[in-house]
């Protein structure tokens, strides 16, 4: 294969924790996570293999590179905000708290990766590039997701006081 000309990552905000060694094809940090939220039972080269083809498929239907789009796709599921469950008085409360960037980008991918999984009749390479490039244009199950919990973080943002008080 040719090797992918450098395209800019999305700035990474820096954490703590393991980092993890940038994909051997498409040189990014980000794409050797989705092979990890791809990866099932430790098969990691399997999991490779899937999100190259997928990647493939990518480029030959959209005639750009699957960086771009890849990228694109993360933008569009990174949800801004993140709901926790807080108890207070013996009441369970979903208080909209907002989420870091490294955690939208880690939101964004397991949905898209859980959407693949959800459509059913194809093999696993096929349903995640139909699943990246749905989320790419604005549809797929990730946007949804996203928009699902943005919805109930506006309806509940009345308890964000309570995030203060801890």
């Amino acid at each position: 294969m040719k090797k992918a000309k450098k395209i800019s990552q999305p700035e990474e905000e820096v954490v703590a924790g393991r980092d993890v060694l940038p994909d051997p094809v498409y040189h990014s940090k980000l794409v050797s996570k989705l092979i990890n939220y791809v990866m099932r039972k430790g098969k990691k080269q399997l999991a490779q293999k899937i999100v190259w083809r997928a990647f493939e498929i990518i480029k030959e239907k959209e005639n750009k590179n699957p960086l771009e789009i890849f990228y694109q796709a993360v933008a569009q599921a990174s949800p801004q905000y993140e709901i926790r469950v807080m108890r207070v008085g013996g009441a369970s409360y979903q208080v909209p708290k907002e989420c870091p960037i490294a955690r939208q980008r880690m939101y964004a991918m397991k949905w898209m990766v859980e959407g693949a999984r959800k459509i059913k009749g194809k093999p696993m390479f096929e349903k995640l590039a139909q699943e990246i490039l749905e989320t790419a244009k604005g549809k797929g199950f990730a946007v949804k997701k996203k928009e699902e919990v943005e919805k109930i973080a506006l309806a509940n943002q009345a308890f964000a006081y309570l995030l203060k008080s801890s």
